[in-house]
């Protein structure tokens, strides 16, 4: 496939098979067609080590500007026969920076039985800084954990919003609450949401003084895009179609833009990924016709002007592909974007006017301060902080799920 693809290559499985590197080293890739090493030269994030010995298996990584990461893991003890009798431990993977090697740490999330199923959740903050939350129905029964030292030592908190916050600080995460309840306040009745930061000093929650002008329920980018904008999806407030806005100083104004929606029915969100040369939006929605799907996207779109005016490249039918979204779009250089759908990944070498399948399998993709983060089959990953070169590593090989 000569010139073909912005594809990540991932792993097929935690033996490092496909690739040069011997299990456990951190590998890199290129476009196939392409030459160079991948994992060097500008744009290239840091070396992420691997971790295949890792107990359980991995969920929730992340990592900060500096290449440090966490990773919730979840290592299970389970009967067949007897089920009731099972439960998971919930132990904190830390990569400090600079380190050759991820250090397993006690997380302050208590033993769980198995059959309860694992519901906390890791957000990474900055270097050596992470908030756990365990679930819970509303904000006053979910309980925090920040940690200011690597997972050294936790200090607990909660999940309510307090104060307000003038800016989005350095390492803060984007997140949404319950402004205005619909009624009794649980999970899903809102009548109208507001943008909240999780501020990386202390891990406490703060409504964001300045919102975007949007409709009732927005929906934000957890961090900031590659160039320093932080993008929120949802509606026009006239017009009722989807829109974005985009601030460029931390939150204290922003911009509102229309899509060229294919309808005027309004969609459920839309993901936004900044590449080299090129911003996309895939707007994600319901679809008539064809096979029912878990996360349709009904269009692409692009901006070459930084989000001022948007083009709608790709359109979804009942039978064109692809007709999927899982994460966000990938863009790399010069018009290529991959798309990663529920059963295979797409990529577009004209900007998303046409997809062909890029011969990968399925995966997530969604952004950290050092690259887009994609989560394959088992316990592999690939990491890209220009869309064209991916850097592979593991984490967790010991319980194969997914």
């Amino acid at each position: 496939m000569a010139g073909a693809v912005v594809a990540l290559l991932m792993v097929a499985a935690c033996t490092g098979e496909g690739t040069d590197d011997p299990p456990g080293k951190g590998s890199s890739t290129s476009l196939p067609g392409k030459g160079g090493s991948g994992g060097s030269g500008a744009g290239a994030p840091p070396r992420i080590p691997s971790a295949e010995g890792l107990p359980g298996w991995s969920h929730s990584p992340g990592f900060a500007v500096d290449g440090s990461g966490f990773a919730l893991l979840a290592d299970c003890v389970e009967d067949a026969g007897a089920p009731e009798s099972g439960f998971c431990r919930q132990p904190v993977a830390v990569l400090d920076r600079g380190a050759k090697s991820w250090v397993l740490r006690r997380s302050p999330l208590p033993e769980v039985p198995s059959t309860d199923g694992i519901s906390a959740d890791l957000k990474v903050l900055g270097p050596g800084r992470a908030l756990i939350e365990e679930g819970g129905a509303t904000p006053e029964t979910r309980r925090t954990w920040f940690t200011r030292d690597g997972g050294r030592t936790w200090r607990q908190g909660d999940a309510r919003t307090s104060g307000t916050a003038p800016v989005i600080p350095a390492g803060a995460v984007l997140t949404t609450d319950c402004a205005e309840p619909a009624g009794p306040p649980t999970r899903d009745e809102c009548a109208r949401e507001r943008l909240v930061v999780i501020d990386p000093a202390d891990g406490r929650r703060r409504a964001l003084a300045q919102g975007p002008p949007l409709g009732a329920r927005p929906r934000p980018a957890e961090v900031a895009e590659p160039d320093g904008s932080w993008w929120v999806s949802g509606t026009d407030p006239l017009s009722g179609r989807a829109a974005v806005a985009v601030s460029r100083d931390q939150g204290r104004s922003w911009s509102l833009s229309r899509l060229p929606s294919p309808t005027a029915e309004p969609g459920w969100y839309t993901s936004v990924a900044v590449g080299p040369d090129a911003v996309y939006a895939a707007e994600m929605g319901e679809l008539k016709g064809g096979n029912p799907v878990k996360n349709p996207m009904r269009a692409l779109h692009r901006s070459l002007d930084g989000g001022r005016t948007w083009e709608r490249m790709w359109t979804t039918g009942p039978v064109d592909e692809p007709r999927t979204l899982q994460g966000l779009p990938l863009p790399g250089p010069a018009g290529r974007v991959l798309i990663t759908a529920e059963d295979r990944e797409f990529v577009s070498v004209d900007g998303g006017r046409s997809f062909r399948p890029s011969g990968e399998g399925t995966g997530y993709t969604r952004r950290t301060p050092i690259g887009m983060l994609r989560s394959g089959s088992a316990c592999a990953y690939a990491i890209s902080a220009d869309g064209e070169h991916g850097q592979k590593f593991v984490l967790a090989c010991d319980d194969q799920r997914l």
